[in-house]
């Protein structure tokens, strides 16, 4: 890595911050949305923490303009946000609501007119629960109904929408759903998990020839999530198993998008449960695309069980309040893997940021100095990257607002902008300042004494 020392970003950088539908929206029984996985997941008692749901979230639904008007304010290139499924197909495929797709019609405008280049993420985890009945992502009918749905939204604004991106996080729908149980639909099935990851992904080669045909001047992505993972030692039995651990958290999903093929040790180590691959499908997975999304907030550190099988463990070091250590250097890597070992052109950071105790002070202010520290040395790690040559187009802060985080309900706060749950009120906290300052002149400002 060489010495980068807070040089300016390049002059075309894209600056954003990211949001998704289920997060922000809220109104999720206004003008004709279906319910989603989510919306049953939080109905069901012990599942998301203090029983909070989506329903009102941060009221988006209703207060986008307000929102766009802060985003000018930060002085933002782009916003990434996403279109909730079941607004604009309740059932998940067949009856279009119009006024689902209305909704985002005038939010795609609205972007447009103050300047903000729309990034449309077209699932980010708000399944139609009406697929989930019939068999969810391990079924092959959804990405079929996922084709369907993406050529839908694209006829209405694919003369407008500059960048798509098929799917947010294919490892979190695929594992967490469906294997661990973490996120709605909540099953703990590992081959419906294995199946609903193939699935994912061929909803990505359907969606990618969808937005070729009807929004053919726009450029298309992907957004995966990546921990990278590292052996706890040199023992050898330590770097087996942490081989082990990025094949399923990392290569299993970027070998087919990117490779067109499913990694070989992960394959044996699946036997007789492998991806339900039919022909064809690995030629749509891995079908050009013109830029990769990355996700990333720490790291996984493994080492051997006593059966040589992989198990995390910590360090000791710095977390953010979801846990999560603090390692920039993390982003640097995966960065570096997806050019230089995968050979992707073209990158964009879609999501990146931390979760810290934000407390609204009595003047008004929310000081929130540990996010600061952590965008600064996360962002450094992106600018080594592309001094070093790594093609990074464009950082999206997560998120633009406190918003509803999962399975965590309302307790994380990753704003930038902090929301009072009992009015809805925004408020900018430091960081939204910090990283307003940092979009106007382009590089980062000298790290503040400790």
């Amino acid at each position: 890595m060489t010495h980068w020392n807070g040089r300016h970003f390049p002059a075309d950088f894209i600056w954003g911050a990211a949001t998704s539908a289920y997060q922000i929206e809220g109104a999720t029984e206004a003008d004709g949305r279906g319910p989603s996985i989510w919306d049953t997941f939080c109905a069901t008692p012990g599942k998301v923490r203090n029983g909070d749901s989506g329903a009102i979230a941060c009221d988006s639904y209703h207060r986008y303009g307000a929102d766009i008007a802060r985003m000018q304010e930060l002085g933002l290139d782009a916003y990434r946000f996403s279109i909730a499924w079941p607004r604009v197909l309740p059932e998940g495929r067949g009856r279009v609501n119009e006024a689902g797709l209305d909704f985002y019609d005038r939010l795609v405008d609205d972007l447009l007119a103050a300047g903000i280049r729309p990034f449309v993420s077209l699932y980010h985890w708000d399944l139609p629960q009406a697929l989930e009945d019939s068999g969810g992502w391990p079924s092959r009918a959804t990405p079929e109904a996922f084709g369907e749905y993406v050529e839908v939204v694209a006829r209405r604004l694919g003369d407008r929408v500059p960048n798509w991106l098929t799917q947010n996080e294919p490892y979190c729908v695929s594992w967490l759903g469906y294997a661990l149980g973490l996120h709605a639909p909540g099953r703990t099935e590992l081959p419906a998990a294995i199946a609903a990851a193939h699935h994912v992904l061929l909803s990505h080669g359907l969606a990618v020839q969808a937005l070729r045909r009807e929004s053919p001047e726009s450029e298309v992505g992907i957004v995966l999530d990546s921990w990278p993972v590292y052996p706890a030692s040199d023992d050898p039995r330590d770097a087996e198993a942490a081989q082990e651990q990025d094949g399923f958290r990392n290569r299993l999903f970027f070998d087919p998008v990117l490779r067109g093929s499913y990694p070989e040790d992960v394959l044996e180590l699946l036997g007789d449960s492998p991806p339900p691959v039919r022909d064809g499908d690995l030629a749509a997975i891995s079908a050009p695309i013109d830029f990769v999304g990355l996700n990333n907030y720490s790291r996984t550190i493994i080492e051997a069980d006593s059966e040589g099988k992989p198990q995390n463990v910590t360090n000791g070091g710095p977390t953010t309040e979801m846990g999560w250590e603090i390692y920039p250097k993390g982003i640097y890597d995966v960065l570096t893997r997806l050019h230089r070992e995968y050979g992707v052109q073209n990158l964009y950071v879609t999501e990146n940021g931390g979760a810290f105790p934000d407390v609204l002070l009595h003047d008004g202010r929310v000081e929130d100095r540990d996010r600061i520290d952590y965008l600064h040395k996360y962002l450094g790690a992106v600018g080594r990257a592309i001094a070093d040559g790594i093609p990074v187009r464009g950082y999206f802060v997560w998120s633009l607002l406190d918003n509803f985080e999962w399975a965590y309900g309302y307790s994380r706060r990753f704003g930038l902008l902090y929301v009072d749950y009992s009015t809805l009120e925004r408020v900018p906290k430091s960081s939204f300042y910090w990283y307003r300052d940092l979009i106007g002149a382009g590089r980062l400002p000298e790290p503040e004494p400790a």
